[in-house]
């Protein structure tokens, strides 16, 4: 697939992801079905979230496409192994779970190419693709921004929520996994 002939958006997650692959195809389609469904925009701050249960090629894509950040506190990886991703509404909690079908239950690229693979998940039927649920599901919390504590052995200050105390030492994680 040529650059120049892609919408911009797709443009923008291969910029970030920084190459063009079936994963991000997948991650792209996923997260414009989401937020076409639920009439979202990219977020600004944390009105939208996604959930991705992977860390492929895909969350990439998802994360450009949506604005959610690990940062802003509304991006979340589940760690299933799963070509699925989840898009909500807050404060309603309105989503939308998108699911990659099996391969044997989805069309077959018109050869084994990568490049086929990602052109045919860029055009093909949605519903031929994706399993799609709408669903209301209870969301995780908001951002909340915690004080550091230094680590009384490193030196190095850590979120207060990850110390850990030793022997009376505040440790973080790291430190403590010494002892």
């Amino acid at each position: 697939m040529i650059e120049n002939e892609l919408p911009e958006d797709l443009n923008g997650s291969i910029r970030f992801h920084g190459h063009f692959c079936p994963g991000l195809a997948i991650g792209y389609r996923a997260a414009k079905i989401g937020m076409d469904r639920l009439g979202a925009e990219r977020a600004v701050d944390e009105e939208l979230i996604a959930i991705v249960e992977n860390d492929t090629c895909a969350a990439d894509a998802v994360q450009w496409l949506t604005g959610c950040t690990f940062g802003k506190g509304n991006f979340f990886f589940r760690d299933h192994g799963k070509q699925v991703f989840t898009f909500a509404l807050r404060p309603s909690g309105r989503a939308v779970r998108v699911a990659l079908r099996p391969a044997d239950d989805r069309p077959e690229p018109k050869d084994d190419s990568r490049d086929a693979a990602a052109e045919l998940l860029l055009t093909e039927d949605a519903e031929l693709l994706f399993k799609i649920e709408d669903r209301t599901i209870d969301l995780p919390d908001t951002a909340t921004i915690r004080d550091s504590i230094t680590c009384d052995e490193c030196g190095e200050p850590a979120m207060c929520t990850r110390i850990v105390e030793t022997d009376g030492r505040q440790l973080c994680r790291p430190c403590a996994a010494r002892h």
